[in-house]
């Protein structure tokens, strides 16, 4: 990629930048923006951009920027994500997020994995069951108009917040464990892919709570005996997400565990949100997620499309619709929400930035048989909930918003 290209894309994100206001407004929101210009940039439009990569195999995509790119910005994500969650918000069990997150999630991987089983036969019970797992995370940047929108109630706004923030560190060990089944069932005995899965589960944990609570504790006594700056808090969570990552994958434990683990850990021990966390996911990490999507524009989506078929289009219809909607409903069974609230929470569930980096790393680490069929379906969902909620987001927000309007 020559100089000028990468003028041109600098430019992109600043002409972004400017208009964010007036772009929240319409339709066009900064993740579909910036695929459509990633595609339109790549080897499947002008061919402006080459990464090296191969749309026929996918060589690029493992081996890639976008596969380094996805790699940093999910330890990051997941790091301040679980930072910047309040815990007190998750503790009530009747509260909405905790309802969303801890019974329409699990019923949502259930759902998902008895549909892709029979919309793809030839996959194994665990790879449908990775395809669920991978596609149940939502993404809050494709809902942003939503979170933004002052008239939509304040509890449904941050619901929506807390169930994204949450749920890809949540959906995590099940991906690990069913992505290890998938390539276990195949080429291991046993007991090898049982002691992938313990390493995977047990050590990142360990990895991110040592991590995570050890750098809170120091933060905090370096801040009450007066050595701290407080614009050093964040240099101090950033080492500490890379620790965490870092001291996982040196045990061979997931790092991207730890690092989910190391931010709650790190949160616990302040006794509070971390501010800067939520100040980077507002910045630096919305640089990352819009570059991640121009990436999935350029190179994920040209490589999918070889291997697209009408059934993962059924798949992905699917998936943004029963597979999302059926188990929100089931969850908030008894909260007396209206079907209008439900419906609206339902819908909005876009999958996005979790979904893209699960199945790049995932994909990448695990043997999966199908490999090819499962990304086309995921990077397919993806591109359609791209387009479906982010044109839908801004007017739904204002008609539900007015029709919510007394509501609190």
């Amino acid at each position: 990629m020559n100089h000028g290209i990468a003028l041109l894309i600098a430019l992109a994100f600043l002409a972004y930048a400017l208009c964010t206001r007036r772009l929240g407004r319409t339709v066009l929101t900064g993740p579909l923006l910036f695929a459509a210009l990633g595609f339109a940039l790549g080897p499947a439009g002008l061919h402006w951009i080459d990464f090296g990569a191969d749309p026929a195999s996918g060589h690029g995509l493992h081996d890639g920027p976008l596969f380094l790119l996805a790699e940093i910005t999910l330890v990051l994500v997941l790091f301040t994500d679980a930072a910047s969650t309040d815990l007190g918000t998750l503790a009530r069990v009747r509260s909405i997020p905790a309802r969303m997150l801890l019974v329409g999630l699990p019923l949502a991987v259930a759902l998902g994995t008895l549909g892709a089983a029979f919309i793809f036969p030839a996959l194994s019970i665990w790879e449908a069951a990775l395809l669920a797992a991978i596609l149940a995370p939502t993404d809050a940047a494709l809902s942003q108009p939503v979170i933004d929108n002052e008239a939509v109630p304040s509890r449904i706004r941050a619901a929506i917040t807390t169930e994204s923030g949450v749920n890809d560190g949540l959906a995590l060990p099940a991906v690990l464990l069913f992505a290890a089944l998938a390539a276990g069932a195949n080429e291991q005995g046993a007991a090898g892919w049982a002691g992938f899965v313990t390493q995977q589960l047990v050590f990142g944990p360990l990895a991110g709570a040592l991590i995570g609570g050890g750098g809170g504790w120091l933060i905090q006594r370096a801040w009450n005996a007066g050595w701290m700056d407080e614009w050093a808090e964040g240099l101090a969570a950033l080492t500490i997400a890379l620790s965490a990552f870092l001291l996982a994958e040196t045990l061979h434990g997931n790092g991207f565990l730890a690092a989910f683990v190391g931010g709650l850990a790190m949160a616990r021990m302040l006794g509070k949100r971390c501010r800067y966390a939520y100040e980077f996911q507002q910045s630096e990490a919305h640089i990352l997620v819009l570059g991640t999507f121009f990436l999935v524009g350029a190179l994920m989506l040209p490589a999918a499309a070889e291997h697209l078929t009408w059934w993962c289009a059924v798949y992905a219809l699917f998936a943004l619709t029963a597979m999302r909607m059926v188990p929100i409903a089931l969850s908030l069974l008894g909260t007396r929400l209206d079907p209008a609230t439900v419906a609206f929470l339902g819908w909005f569930g876009p999958r996005g930035l979790a979904s893209v980096l699960f199945a790049l790393i995932i994909l990448e680490r695990a043997d999966v048989p199908n490999e090819a069929p499962l990304l086309a379906a995921i990077a397919l969902t993806v591109a359609l909930s791209i387009v479906a909620h982010g044109v839908s987001a801004a007017p739904l927000a204002r008609r539900f918003g007015r029709a919510h309007r007394d509501a609190s």
